[in-house]
């Protein structure tokens, strides 16, 4: 028998049980649930990750929907609980869902959800803090500060790289990517380069070409000012992104194809003083030839907010100072956080309601309105398809 998991309950006597995992940032989200005859359980277990023994015994014998996270394996065990508990709803608090067995959940009738459209600039932000960071040696000079080194300026004194004038390089050009290259064009002066299958024309227009409503966009502003305008270029593979990009963000989603998509061969290929930032999924980067290759070129230096086998590091990579790691905090704005727990809340509503699913789920302003109530639909469903979930018309 499984442990009993230690909770918090909000609005014991609300007829639909739905357990979230883990305690979520804001108080809407739980006000939503409750105001629609909720029983709310959120689990205060002081454990960083849930087992599946401990998400069985959250679930019971009757749950109607769980909010989740990305950290926990939702496969065959946990989706045959919930559906033997009555429960045909739940929802990661994260737009990715690779901890997540889609085809099990389909298998036992259940929707999976996600909160995409509440994270691009969050993330982009992120990016581009890591790309200055690094650029700049922010880190290293802070911890030398801290450790009382400093005695005087020397003309030496952690030297980085000038970004104005230099090419980012971009790998996948979604809407994540896309944030972060006009982020850093438009920010820094940066030359663009960019790898994706599909055209992003609203990116290059940004750059050079006619931008709504702006009747000029942001190059032909700056020739119009008297500065060297910024250019774009669409890049035949990803290969060439690296050999050009001083700076590379990556932004693929992880599949089979992406897997190690940066290896030991691609690091080679990029510049010496080259900066790689990822912000998208550990597993894009063969992370134990990124630590060699860290070790071998001092000057080449990396921004990483994911990892291979995360919550850990390949051995090395904490110990080398061209290296900035952070601990998955993209999304991590007051804004965004409250959002994605909003949007993952109204997932699990909307099916146990019967609800349709939202006709776009990028387009999620309506639902993060604090002073509306939010549409009668499902933010996003991944599955819906799969499950013959109707879609909103709204």
């Amino acid at each position: 028998m499984a442990k009993p998991v230690s909770i918090e309950v909000w609005n014991p006597n609300g007829k639909y049980r739905v357990i979230s995992t883990k305690s979520m940032p804001g108080t809407r989200w739980i006000n939503l649930l409750i105001q629609n005859d909720c029983r709310l359980e959120i689990c205060t277990e002081k454990k960083t990750i849930l087992s599946v023994e401990d998400i069985i015994a959250l679930i019971g014998a009757k749950c109607d929907g769980v909010i989740g996270q990305l950290t926990e394996d939702w496969g065959e065990e946990l989706f045959s609980a919930l559906s033997r508990a009555g429960g045909k709803a739940f929802s990661n608090m994260a737009v990715g869902y690779n901890n997540v067995n889609v085809d099990a959940a389909n298998k036992y009738g259940v929707a999976v959800g996600n909160t995409p459209g509440v994270l691009t600039e969050t993330t982009a932000e992120l990016a581009a803090s890591l790309s200055l960071a690094a650029a700049r040696r922010i880190v290293e000079a802070d911890e030398f500060m801290r450790a009382g080194l400093y005695d005087g300026w020397l003309p030496h004194l952690f030297v980085g790289n000038l970004l104005k004038g230099q090419t980012v390089g971009v790998i996948g050009a979604g809407r994540i990517g896309s944030a972060y290259a006009r982020m850093m064009v438009e920010g820094f002066k940066m030359n663009l380069i960019y790898f994706d299958l599909y055209q992003s024309t609203r990116l290059e227009k940004f750059v050079t070409g006619m931008f709504l409503p702006s009747p000029i966009s942001y190059g032909a502003f700056l020739k119009a000012s008297g500065e060297t305008p910024v250019t774009w270029k669409r890049a035949s593979s990803m290969d060439e992104v690296l050999q050009e990009a001083d700076i590379i963000s990556l932004h693929p989603v992880l599949d089979k194809t992406t897997y190690h998509l940066v290896n030991k061969e691609r690091l080679a290929k990029m510049k010496k003083e080259a900066i790689l930032i990822n912000c998208s999924r550990g597993p894009v980067i063969d992370e134990a030839a990124l630590v060699e290759h860290l070790k071998e070129n001092p000057l080449f230096r990396v921004g990483l907010d994911v990892f291979e086998d995360e919550p850990y590091m390949k051995p090395g990579l904490a110990d080398l100072k061209n290296a900035i790691v952070v601990p998955h905090i993209a999304s991590a704005s007051k804004w965004t956080r409250e959002g994605m727990a909003t949007l993952a809340a109204l997932n699990v509503l909307g099916k146990i309601k019967g609800y349709p699913v939202w006709f776009d789920a990028n387009r999620v302003e309506p639902f993060l309105n604090e002073n509306a109530q939010p549409p009668a639909a499902c933010p996003s469903i991944v599955n819906a398809k799969a499950l013959g979930l109707p879609s909103s018309k709204l």
